[in-house]
């Protein structure tokens, strides 16, 4: 039980209060053996470069630790400076690396995961139940009172190109950005509710989709720190199903309360859940970034010994960064990627797009089966289910196709090409229009209301076959800037679903549902090649790049 709790906030607070005694690590009980047998045999070389005297060391407050990995940076052979001290893990088997974690302790941090990602998604389409109310309370048009679902996404596209960079940090990680932003997105939904002009609404909209989105863009890395990326796939799958789900449910979460008491009740319902969601994760959610892991068993080793030079290599490396390094890659790099990477571009604006046409047809929903098939407003939520179904239907042939087909192509290094995964984008790309013009086409008073339902769980297994893909395939070829090409690829999409929706309804109600669906299909058409042309020539595209990764065999 020890390790539930050993890096979570719970704990850390407790150590700063009560010391290391409380939920102790091994280093905390006494200097590894390891390390007293470094220490003993360690003869440290004076280094032209350095003016930190080796021989004797100072003691270990942030100032000299600082300066000592600033000198070691600047090193002609950084990577052979010190090597005697530097902190790693012990050994293939270590406890202490997510990698290494039992699959209960996986499975339960994955389902924290995903618990946080469902409580921000559902934030986007809760709101829209109560989109009348706010309608009729300030007076604006329903156009106007949709901008408080656009203002959100937009938020949280924005969000993570703050968030992830500094998730990446070594004396930062992951845990203390999620928990803070997360505080401070339960705390934001009281003002939202209590929002006593148009202006106010909108402004806290935006504020709480910035700061409820690191999750959206770093879950995935969060992700990888735990699982090979032989595993990574599975985890990915169902993060992808609570992130598809949670959009579907939002309507119907917020519906009965909208309808019986006021639209302010969507935004208490979003409080309730994201307060349970702090306070759960406050007790049981760990760090598992590795750099931050090992950057704090490096100063618990400084402590333990007095010795300055002790230090993790990522720490070193966060060294060498000065303030312009860091403003580049949080402001820079995510767009430069995007813009100068063709493989990036091109699956970023098609999930770009598949985003925009969920939200966009989402749109449509009140108008068939409240105006065609004549459902009580309160119910409209239920119209919903088709889609949360789907993306639960579609997980064990997915698992069936990762095991028995994918598993087979790693090689001897746990490695697959990315652009293998390709397949299964192939399928998801199709069945796109194949779910939009079933939906158009059976939304009528002589079809049963089940029908157009259960063309629109195709939309979820597709999304979530494509996500899956793209996150993977991005990850796998861009290690290196993984950060900063998912805040990328969160940014562009959420720019795409923020937009659409201010013209859906008046393409549906122009259109008809039928034309309209098919209008949408047809540009999902026009995407389809994207996956068939990176199957193709997307091993090609990869080698030319100077960022992306080469050496898979």
């Amino acid at each position: 039980m020890t390790s539930v709790f050993r890096d979570t906030l719970f704990a850390y607070t407790l150590r700063s209060a009560f010391g290391s005694r409380v939920f102790p690590h091994e280093d905390d009980k006494g200097l590894p053996v390891v390390w007293q047998e470094k220490l003993s045999a360690h003869s440290t070389p004076q280094h032209s470069q350095s003016t930190i005297d080796v021989n004797n060391p100072p003691a270990p407050d942030a100032a000299s630790v600082h300066s000592v990995a600033t000198a070691i940076a600047k090193a002609a052979d950084p990577e052979k400076v010190n090597d005697s001290l530097l902190v790693d893990w012990y050994g293939p088997t270590d406890p202490d690396n997510p990698q290494n974690w039992s699959s209960g302790k996986k499975a339960w941090v994955m389902f924290q995961t995903c618990l946080l990602t469902f409580t921000i998604y559902v934030g986007s389409a809760i709101y829209t139940a109560g989109i009348p109310g706010v309608t009729s309370e300030f007076h604006v048009s329903t156009v106007a009172a949709t901008v408080g679902l656009t203002v959100y996404v937009a938020g949280y596209g924005l969000g993570p190109m703050v968030w992830a960079p500094l998730s990446e940090v070594p004396q930062i990680g992951r845990m203390p950005i999620y928990m803070l932003t997360l505080a401070l997105f339960a705390v934001l939904q009281v003002p939202t509710a209590l929002a006593t002009n148009y202006g106010m609404l909108m402004a806290f909209r935006f504020l709480t989709g910035f700061f409820g989105s690191p999750i959206l863009a770093t879950g995935g890395a969060t992700i990888a720190d735990m699982y090979s990326p032989k595993k990574r796939a599975y985890g990915m799958t169902l993060w992808g199903v609570f992130a598809a789900s949670a959009p579907s449910l939002g309507p119907l979460l917020g519906g009965f309360s909208a309808h019986f008491e006021s639209w302010r009740w969507t935004i208490w319902e979003l409080l309730w859940v994201s307060s349970f969601t702090v306070v759960f994760l406050f007790f049981f959610f760990p760090e598992t970034s590795a750099s931050n892991i090992l950057y704090r068993r490096a100063r618990r080793l400084r402590k333990a010994t007095g010795n300055a030079l002790i230090m993790s290599e990522p720490e070193i490396a966060a060294a060498s960064m000065t303030a312009r390094d860091r403003a580049i890659e949080v402001l820079v790099r995510p767009f430069a990627l995007n813009f100068q990477e063709p493989i990036v571009l091109a699956l970023n604006v098609y999930i770009g797009l598949i985003y925009a046409l969920l939200y966009m047809w989402f749109e449509s929903f009140p108008i068939v089966f409240i105006g065609i098939y004549h459902w009580r407003e309160q119910l409209l939520g239920l119209s919903f289910l088709g889609l949360f179904v789907g993306a639960f239907l579609v997980m064990p042939p997915f698992f069936a196709y990762l095991y028995y087909v994918q598993e087979p192509k790693y090689n001897a290094n746990g490695d697959l090409k990315p652009e293998e995964r390709m397949p299964v984008a192939i399928l998801g790309a199709l069945l796109v229009p194949i779910c939009l013009l079933w939906f158009g086409w059976t939304s009528r008073p002589s079809v049963h209301w089940i029908v157009p339902i259960i063309g629109s769980s195709l939309f979820s297994v597709a999304a979530l076959l494509l996500f899956n893909v793209v996150l993977n395939y991005l990850a796998d070829a861009y290690p290196t800037y993984a950060a900063s090409v998912l805040a990328g690829n969160d940014l562009i999409r959420s720019m795409f679903g923020a937009g659409f929706p201010l013209f859906a309804g008046a393409t549906y109600r122009n259109l008809g549902v039928g034309w309209a669906s098919t209008l949408l299909a047809l540009l999902a058409c026009a995407f389809v090649p994207i996956p068939i042309l990176l199957y193709k020539y997307g091993e090609r595209i990869r080698m030319a790049s100077k960022h992306a990764r080469h050496d898979f065999e």
